[in-house]
């Protein structure tokens, strides 16, 4: 995992996009704040790559390639799964049947959208500590 790598975003929702670019910049991470629109935007960012990513947080809900769709082809590409970048998802709700689909494709978690700027900026920043503070296995090409 690259901790100094840049974080991914992809969302669809111009509004949300904003939202989480406020949040990052009241928090002040050093890691570059890259968004991508849909799932294809970002996996076609991910299969060229120079720079490993800290983060991925994704939406489910969007076009051309859903967060799930993405999730499966970053599963299957073994250049992107061994990087061991943590995925998450920010969703809108959490129907069962999504969070227990999401689980299935190994995330790192499932969180609900808050409404709250200072709740999301809470959560954000939990999320970057943990993974600032976790460990995993370097990857070697």
């Amino acid at each position: 995992m690259n901790k100094s790598g840049p974080i991914i975003i992809v969302e669809d929702d111009e509004d949300d996009r904003l939202f989480f670019s406020e949040v990052f910049d009241e928090l002040k991470y050093k890691n570059e704040i890259l968004f991508f629109c849909d799932g294809q935007e970002a996996l076609a960012y991910l299969t060229t790559m120079t720079s490993e990513p800290f983060i991925v947080f994704s939406d489910i809900n969007m076009p051309k390639l859903n967060g799930i769709e993405l999730r499966n082809k970053i599963i299957e590409n073994e250049d992107i799964r061994l990087r061991t970048i943590p995925y998450l998802f920010f969703t809108t709700s959490a129907e069962q049947e999504s969070v227990i689909d999401a689980y299935s494709k190994s995330i790192q978690g499932f969180f609900v959208k808050p409404r709250s700027f200072e709740t999301l900026k809470s959560t954000i920043k939990c999320i970057v500590e943990y993974w600032e503070r976790c460990e995993s296995p370097h990857y070697v090409r």
